[in-house]
């Protein structure tokens, strides 16, 4: 998303920047006592094959031989070290609960202390944590799920600046995320404020409180002065001499900007047409999918707070230590989780490619992430339209968010265009201001890729 989400994706910019990343806690474990192999799959990181299959970034790349960036390629074979089994407490066991209408696993992992993918585990349900009305489910204690409690008591504590509860009258058009993203703060923590359910529904005329920001930015504060000093390197503009089979997105994937930089740049029409013999002025390419250098502070036109960028730099940082797929690789997998989540997979590529080129390593200055260019706010709304905490520095859970709201928003929508703005401007946006001049040229652009990707 451009500048948007969800309500409002990335226009305006919120709280929510304090993303809890497992990815980046790369510690080291005792000396493994056996291995498997495993076949690398499309998507796969080293990251997210530790995080599954119960080991360590540092471990794989060892036992593997693997260069600084651990890189992996579809077919590989890897084999995966497995820690020595440590001496654990007798874990508490599991209680049940009988699923009733509105409850997601998400909510449940909140509700019992326990943790979505302890929930997953202990029942034996996929990924996308499909629960039916009348289920029994085993709930595992928080000590299987989480790390927390070991951590000492002297690390936990950090002190949070906090300001005063305020409170909002809900108008017309107004949404959880949206609000959310007004005041500074997050969608859960506007829901558990307000004894929301799962699906953060608000009527008009109604009073909620808006808590403060405090408790869900985290100690992002404490991050060091060098992650945030960064030159923003962006590539001069060119121009280039249309010919005969040029389109605005081959140019702009050969001179790695966007469509729309190149549309605005060159005043095109809805329809971004060239034709041959024209001089076109291409931009130079954004800050955020620099190979070097971190996000800038500015991005088609708007500035973003500082506290906004830092949290961008931050990410983008841990995307390239974790190393992420291949573009290609973010191609399927955008395809193919559009497929399992009933949404037109050409729909879900063009956004893709229109937002990051399938580059997962992309974060831009409002700290919209990885490829489907999802901000953190917008990451809690779709954490709640599947059920399940999304990580959206993870390829998969990002891809899961992107086409999660990309699915909400054509069924909330009364056309196929007004999806489309949604994602970049807000529906809500869309639907209080019409389309902006940039988000009629973004629509026109991701309906002329889904003839590409159809």
């Amino acid at each position: 998303m451009s500048s948007s989400t969800a309500p409002c994706l990335r226009r305006t910019v919120g709280g929510g920047v304090g993303l809890a990343i497992a990815a980046a806690t790369l510690t080291a474990t005792a000396t493994p006592a056996a291995a498997e192999d495993y076949v690398v799959r499309p998507g796969d990181t080293v990251s997210h094959i530790a995080q599954r299959t119960g080991t360590t970034v540092k471990a794989i790349v060892a036992a593997n031989g693997l260069d600084s960036r651990a890189t992996i390629r579809v077919g590989q074979v890897l084999t995966l070290p497995t820690a020595a089994p440590a001496p654990v407490a007798q874990a508490p066991a599991p209680r049940t609960h009988t699923v009733v209408a509105g409850d997601t696993v998400w909510d449940l992992a909140r509700t019992y202390g326990s943790s979505v993918q302890a929930i997953l585990a202990a029942n034996g349900l996929d990924s996308r944590a499909l629960i039916r009305i009348g289920q029994v489910l085993a709930i595992p204690g928080a000590a299987s799920g989480s790390a927390a409690t070991a951590a000492p008591a002297a690390a936990t504590t950090t002190t949070t600046a906090t300001t005063p509860a305020r409170t909002h009258r809900v108008v017309a058009g107004d949404t959880v995320s949206a609000l959310a993203k007004r005041y500074g703060t997050t969608v859960s923590a506007i829901v558990a404020a307000n004894g929301l359910d799962s699906r953060a529904f608000i009527r008009v005329g109604q009073t909620l409180t808006i808590p403060d920001s405090g408790g869900s930015a985290g100690p992002t504060t404490a991050a060091p002065a060098a992650a945030t000093t960064t030159t923003t390197t962006t590539t001069p503009a060119r121009t280039h001499r249309v010919v005969a089979g040029d389109t605005v997105s081959a140019l702009a994937k050969r001179y790695g900007t966007t469509v729309s930089a190149i549309v605005a740049a060159n005043e095109l029409d809805s329809r971004a047409t060239i034709r041959i013999g024209q001089t076109l002025t291409i931009p130079g390419g954004s800050a955020a999918t620099a190979t070097s250098g971190g996000v800038g502070s500015t991005f088609a036109g708007r500035t973003y707070p500082a506290h906004v960028v830092a949290a961008a730099n931050e990410n983008l940082a841990i995307l390239r230590s974790m190393g992420v797929p291949s573009r290609d690789e973010m191609k399927a997998l955008v395809a193919q989780t559009a497929r399992d989540m009933g949404v037109n997979p050409a729909l879900a590529l063009a956004i893709a490619y229109q937002e990051s080129g399938f580059n997962h390593a992309s974060v831009s200055p409002a700290n919209a992430i990885g490829t489907m260019q999802v901000i953190p706010s917008s990451g809690e709304w779709a954490s709640q339209l599947v059920g399940r905490r999304l990580n959206l520095l993870d390829p998969r859970d990002n891809v899961v968010a992107g086409v999660a709201i990309i699915r909400q928003l054509v069924k909330t929508a009364p056309d196929l265009p007004t999806a489309i703005a949604g994602y970049y401007q807000g529906l809500a946006g869309v639907q209080r201001n019409g389309m902006y001049p940039d988000t009629r040229r973004y629509v026109a652009s991701v309906q002329t890729l889904m003839a590409r990707f159809a």
